[in-house]
């Protein structure tokens, strides 16, 4: 079988700092054999380049996601691009727009959303989507800049029309835990509407665990309760999912 790819973790978060060897293991034993690891803001995208060059399973992504971008300093694109140089770093991300907690003023959140599309233009790197009750402004942003040469919607929400226009605009569709839940079945609904090369899935850990682990702390390993409930889904056999997202993974962030 191939290896599970978890497109979207947050290893460097405190909730890991006791015991992320261990949770690591614990990804290896799942059959979990890439980790792509996502910087928050400045500090943070350091910190995830630091853990990829220590960990082999581990890569990174850097950036700056809505909630930090009142935060940011006056030179943030110039440092993301120096750890952008970095043969670990993958994307740019997270970043995008949160209009349902509103941690920084909406105008800063999109002023550092189009400067980091930008930067991911320049350096021809795939971005890596956040967008939360904001899915029309997000894609008007997207629609009226100058985009990389690809990118994913990760942890997807969205409706119908939000997934159609993403995938007009070449992107790639990332799953998480939440697909899982019982109640989930618009999402699950909207999964077979996804191109077989444009799904990835994620956990989002330490966040949105999937059942059984609802309620936890998340972590990679449990991306196999994933990837068993999007083949359910797709009635599809689990090794044959995973070799296509595997096969996905690597055309968006290896390629």
């Amino acid at each position: 079988m191939a290896a599970l790819i978890d497109t979207h973790a947050h290893l460097s978060s405190r909730q890991f700092q006791e015991d992320l060897e261990q949770v690591l293991e614990r990804a290896r034993s799942a059959g979990v054999g890439m980790i792509i690891n996502v910087g928050l803001d400045e500090g943070d995208s350091a910190a995830v380049v630091a853990q990829s060059e220590r960990y082999p399973q581990v890569w990174a992504a850097v950036g700056i996601h809505p909630h930090f971008a009142a935060a940011v300093t006056s030179d943030f694109k110039k440092k993301l691009a120096s750890l952008a140089e970095n043969r670990r770093v993958l994307a740019i991300g997270e970043t995008g727009l949160d209009f349902y907690r509103d941690l920084s003023p909406r105008h800063l959140q999109e002023k550092v959303f189009r400067e980091q599309l930008a930067l991911a233009a320049s350096l021809n790197k795939p971005v890596i989507i956040h967008s939360r009750a904001a899915y029309p402004r997000t894609l008007q942003i997207l629609k009226e800049s100058e985009l990389p040469r690809s990118g994913v919607a990760h942890c997807f929400s969205g409706g119908p029309a939000d997934l159609d226009a993403f995938l007009e605009l070449g992107f790639y569709i990332s799953i998480a835990g939440p697909v899982t839940y019982p109640r989930s079945h618009e999402l699950r609904s909207l999964l077979k509407k996804i191109p077989a090369k444009r799904l990835l899935l994620e956990t989002d850990a330490p966040y949105l665990a999937p059942l059984p682990h609802r309620g936890k702390r998340n972590e990679p390993a449990y991306i196999k309760h994933t990837y068993q409930r999007t083949a359910l889904a797709l009635e599809l056999e689990p090794a044959q999912l995973a070799r296509q997202v595997q096969a996905n993974a690597a055309r968006l962030f290896l390629a």
